[in-house]
């Protein structure tokens, strides 16, 4: 039976950003040890948007799937990222997505700050536009599963109706929204997004 020389070959680096992913993957899965691979103010905002997510769903089981959904992403991603394994095409999208991300923060805590400026057509095409680099960053080394991931955080947070809830200034999610926004704010002033 012939086989292609391609299959044959053997990396042990390959196998060990793999393993690397794969048990990330299921440590971001307990509490603890997620809290314990992101920065304290990271936790913050992840912690307030798992409050708002689950008042806004009033389902406990759905807010715990897009947060772990949205850390092991994020971890993965950043595997991917210290292990050099993005090319020169990959690299220049992480960079395009990172600029992308750090614009929605900065937009996110504007329409905050700002009276009668929020959008959330503004906010919603934001964050499709980072799914969709995410996406496309990822496209060859994670799995369908994670790209399902993906778009289980993306679909969530880039919900009209959702941004419209949590911005509304009489609504019941105006303390969260204020809690979030000074969390990234830090961030961005951290130099963490």
């Amino acid at each position: 039976m012939l086989r292609s020389v391609a299959t044959d070959v053997f990396s042990s680096k390959n196998l060990a950003v793999q393993a690397q992913k794969k048990i990330l993957g299921k440590m971001a899965s307990s509490k603890y040890i997620a809290t314990s691979l992101i920065d304290d103010t990271s936790g913050e905002v992840l912690d307030e948007l798992y409050q708002l997510t689950r008042e806004y769903t009033q389902s406990k089981k759905e807010s715990e799937k897009v947060i772990k959904n949205l850390i092991k992403t994020v971890i993965k991603l950043a595997v991917l990222y210290r292990n050099n394994q993005f090319n020169e095409e990959e690299i220049a999208l992480m960079e395009k997505f990172k600029r992308k991300v750090h614009q929605l923060a900065m937009t996110v805590v504007s329409f905050y700050q700002v009276e009668y400026t929020f959008d959330r057509n503004v906010l919603s095409k934001l964050l499709n536009e980072c799914r969709e680099l995410l996406h496309q960053v990822i496209q060859r080394h994670l799995t369908a599963k994670s790209h399902g991931r993906v778009n289980n955080v993306f679909d969530h947070f880039s919900n009209c109706e959702f941004l419209a809830a949590l911005y509304n200034p009489f609504g019941p999610f105006k303390q969260h929204l204020q809690r979030l926004c000074e969390g990234v704010n830090k961030m961005l002033d951290e130099d963490n997004i």
